[in-house]
């Protein structure tokens, strides 16, 4: 009996968490710059922007962790969204998602602090990764006086993962800690 391919249902991937994944992370949105890094000759991101966002990605993934992220999803600004798509997407997977990672920008991405602000509303756990010798608003720097939150300041991502996870066990322990417990319900 031969099989045809066109028909066979095809298994869904299987998603291995690493050991030393934060438990319950199953999803994270990651956040940063997008239309201000796009090059404006070519319309997408130039490779050493788009680096930062790649590794992240990898090494989230890499542990389990299913990332949402608008400029891979937008493939680095060569199919960008209307604004009357995206944004509600964006604002969808950051309410779905169980943390928000972000890289604010420097200056200040607009975009990201909207879905900073939107991450914060959900009450998300937040992971901010903020550039060494930089200054940022007043709302990022005191925004863990109103959200779950932990900073990692870095000159460059790839030197800080181990910091990076820490900070989202941190953060979603802090989260989960602050969280009302459910009451349990008796089966009588």
């Amino acid at each position: 009996m031969t099989t045809d391919p066109t028909t066979t249902p095809v298994p869904a991937p299987v998603t291995t968490r690493a050991p030393d994944a934060p438990a319950g992370v199953g999803s994270l949105f990651l956040a940063g710059p997008f239309l201000q890094l796009l090059d404006p000759d070519t319309g997408r991101m130039p490779p050493a922007a788009r680096a930062p966002f790649s590794l992240l990605i990898e090494h989230f993934e890499a542990q389990g962790i299913a990332v949402h992220n608008a400029h891979r999803r937008e493939s680095w600004g060569a199919a960008l969204m209307p604004p009357e798509v995206c944004t509600p997407l964006d604002q969808e997977e950051i309410r779905k998602a169980d943390a928000f990672v972000a890289v604010p920008g420097h200056p200040a991405s607009p975009g990201t602090h909207v879905e900073i602000g939107w991450a914060s509303a959900f009450g998300k756990p937040i992971v901010l990764l903020l550039e060494q010798d930089r200054d940022y608003t007043f709302l990022v720097q005191g925004l863990h006086t109103v959200a779950t939150v932990e900073y990692v300041v870095c000159r460059d991502p790839s030197e800080v993962l181990p910091q990076v996870d820490t900070a989202l066990r941190s953060v979603v322990a802090r989260h989960r800690a602050a969280r009302p417990q459910q009451p349990t319900r008796r089966a009588d």
